[in-house]
């Protein structure tokens, strides 16, 4: 039973009333999660307990300390135009010492949240419109954060994105190959080393501060908004464990690497593998739309090189995984990670194939709407 793996740790937190019932959510695949349900008065209260996976987030306390000031400074300003927030912005629930989690050697890291009702979040987004509402929610998150000091923030996750880093370890990867299994993908390292220059490229744009340093999600997928469950329009940006600072374009292009392929990303057969391109202009148009003005000339005209780079940069941290003998990434077979990195690699040459559409979708919607 859910109650008996929570029990010790319901009477930290600062929920309201009395409680109801529990039961454990089973679609993350990181932190422990439970949905509770208290009675406060003749009202329902809802509220999310998780347990925080310490072996992928070593830094707790951080990742805490920055969901903290980021949903402080996202409600601040959505206050601004909204009578209430309420369901815009998740809601930490205090301990009772007032702390924003608790941590006991023998439970572990925990903290809660208030519940979002009657929202739902999509694991495949099957209609354009509902593509462009992902994207106005993750342009509102950078809209709503622009005048906050990214730097302020813990790097939860050390050179997340740093492909310049993650190339040397790809390097590397070759040279060890612990493996024995090189000689099997020379065309794939072969692909990597072609596209060294452009998998730098945000980073040495960042380096030379051509684009800004800021606030950025860095896990974009369809699943991390929720949309109201009657009209399906955004509501609130969730699963802030890896708000860091980086660039926007890492943002935009997870955000279309994912929801806009037309197949998973271990897709055996690389020939129906394609940038779905009426997803792709959906989920443009309501991220531009909604960072018009925010985002500057230099980093929305280069949006479709954060597909490439986000793109490329999962398919040589299979391939480096892979060389290294299956290390990181859970895998179901010995070529499941060859099998994610050729996925990858077909989705990045049909993009390659279409930047020219994407330059002109990009600069269509930065006309009408800066």
């Amino acid at each position: 039973m859910a109650y008996n793996d929570i029990k010790n740790i319901l009477p930290k937190f600062r929920f309201q009333g009395k409680y109801v019932s529990s039961r454990e959510l089973t679609s993350g695949n990181i932190n422990e999660t439970y949905a509770l349900e208290y009675q406060d008065g003749k009202k329902t209260a809802m509220y999310i307990l998780q347990r925080i996976n310490t072996y992928v987030f070593r830094d707790p306390h951080g990742v805490m300390q920055n969901i903290a000031l980021v949903t402080e400074h996202l409600k601040k300003n959505l206050l601004k135009r909204m009578d209430n927030a309420e369901r815009h912005v998740l809601e930490l629930v205090r301990t009772v010492d007032g702390e924003i989690m608790y941590q006991d050697r023998k439970y572990g890291v925990w903290r809660a949240y208030t519940y979002i009702t009657h929202a739902v979040a999509l694991d495949v987004v099957s209609r354009p419109e509902q593509m462009e509402e992902v994207g106005r929610a993750f342009g509102s998150f950078q809209r709503d954060l622009v005048d906050f000091p990214a730097h302020m923030l813990a790097e939860t996750i050390p050179n997340f994105h740093n492909t310049t880093k993650r190339f040397y370890a790809f390097v590397r990867a070759v040279d060890e190959d612990k493996a024995g299994r090189v000689k099997e993908v020379e065309e794939e390292i072969e692909f990597m080393f072609d596209h060294r220059r452009m998998l730098g490229e945000i980073v040495r744009l960042l380096d030379k501060q051509i684009i800004p340093l800021r606030v950025t999600h860095n896990d974009t997928k369809s699943n991390n908004v929720l949309l109201d469950d009657k009209t399906f329009k955004a509501l609130a940006v969730i699963d802030l464990d890896t708000v860091m600072p980086g660039s926007s374009l890492y943002d935009y292009g997870d955000a279309i690497r994912f929801g806009a392929s037309t197949a998973r990303e271990d897709e055996e057969d690389t020939s129906i593998i394609k940038l779905d391109m009426e997803k792709t202009r959906a989920f443009t148009r309501g991220f531009i739309q909604e960072t018009a003005g925010i985002l500057s000339d230099e980093e929305l005209i280069r949006l479709p090189l954060g597909i490439k780079v986000l793109t490329g940069e999962l398919a040589m941290r299979f391939l480096t995984d892979y060389l290294d003998g299956d290390l990181y990434f859970k895998v179901n077979s010995p070529n499941h990670n060859l099998i994610r990195t050729r996925a990858q690699i077909a989705l990045l040459k049909n993009v390659e194939e279409k930047e020219d559409q994407l330059q002109e979708m990009v600069q269509r919607y930065m006309t009408r709407y800066t």
